[in-house]
């Protein structure tokens, strides 16, 4: 439990956040927008996206669209759409395997895309609901978000078994130095500590500040988790050591991605009602939103690319205004 004296200045810092100036489009912002990309032909929810560095591509999954959009990043125009799935809604990269994943939700599979030709390589049925997807490099291995945790070997395909969840994760993070994975369990309002070598989930942490815990991302360096939630809007910053709640951030609403960006020490937060909360880390104790940068109703998720120093927004398309990727370059 956090000592009265503690939330007291925990108060305190959030109120100096609200009440400091926060950059602007116009002002000296630690995200500037430096181009726009029409997405013409995509109507409905943009959901998660994924980044081909060497290539430099854009890889969007336009859940409503049902289809994947592959934007040319130097370009700024999409190269192609891979159409016919159901509701794409997790999505990952592998660099080394030259390999995409696709997780659609509407009818439980993951597919499995060569990297050059972006041909169909497997299509791997799974259970309801396939959502987010992760890669753990040193085991080559893909984690897929379902009715609990399915773990794929990312080259073949296997099926090596599932995790065994309470009900559907939403964002979860993998430890690059250890076994355990953070899942968000947004229905019971916890977050599920897996062990990946046991399978098994081996802590709850309740949420009592915040609950609907969607987003989430990891600074392991520092043994800090950070879970975006919706009701009420916070930014909860947990110690991975013990899961006890360090410090929570009055952020905006509808958030359903946020990133760590270690070498800057920020949390991006993309939020639904039109704004990226940049929130900086103090130390690993403390944080404050230093800047509320505006981009458009219902752009919720985005990505995060150091290798790229950018970060890109997905808005969805709002009556007659076609859909968009923003790109911002990151600035120290």
């Amino acid at each position: 439990m956090i000592s009265t004296f503690r939330w007291l200045m925990i108060s305190c810092s959030i109120l100096s956040g609200l009440t400091r100036p926060v950059a602007g489009a116009d002002a000296a912002a630690p995200l500037r927008q430096i181009a726009t990309i029409p997405l013409s032909n995509v109507n409905g929810r943009i959901d998660h996206m994924a980044v081909d560095p060497v290539r430099k591509r854009l890889f969007v999954a336009a859940l409503g669209n049902g289809s994947v959009e592959v934007v040319d990043l130097e370009k700024g125009v999409v190269v192609k759409s891979i159409g016919h799935l159901r509701e794409p809604q997790g999505i990952a990269y592998a660099a080394d395997l030259d390999r995409l994943f696709v997780a659609c939700g509407g009818d439980g599979s993951c597919r499995f895309f060569d990297g050059k030709s972006l041909e169909l390589v497997k299509n791997i049925q799974l259970g309801d609901d396939a959502d987010n997807v992760r890669y753990d490099e040193k085991a080559r291995r893909i984690y897929v978000g379902d009715v609990g945790l399915a773990i794929l070997d990312a080259a073949s395909g296997k099926r090596f078994g599932d995790i065994k969840l309470i009900s559907h994760p939403e964002s979860f993070q993998l430890e690059s130095k250890g076994p355990r994975i953070f899942v968000n369990i947004a229905h019971d309002g916890f977050v599920a500590v897996v062990d990946r070598n046991k399978r098994a989930v081996v802590a709850r942490w309740p949420l009592t500040e915040a609950r609907a815990n969607f987003p989430m991302a990891l600074d392991e360096a520092n043994h800090r988790l950070f879970v975006g939630c919706r009701k009420p809007p916070r930014l909860l910053v947990l110690d991975t050591a013990s899961g006890k709640m360090i410090a929570p951030v009055l952020v905006d609403g509808d958030t359903d991605d946020l990133f760590y960006d270690s070498a800057l020490r920020r949390v991006y937060v993309s939020c639904g009602v039109g704004l990226i909360n940049v929130v900086e880390q103090t130390d690993a104790d403390h944080y404050r939103i230093v800047a509320k940068i505006p981009t458009a109703a219902g752009a919720r998720t985005s990505l995060f690319a150091p290798a790229l120093n950018r970060f890109y927004v997905a808005v969805p398309r709002r009556g007659p205004k076609a859909a968009e990727i923003r790109v911002y370059e990151v600035l120290p």
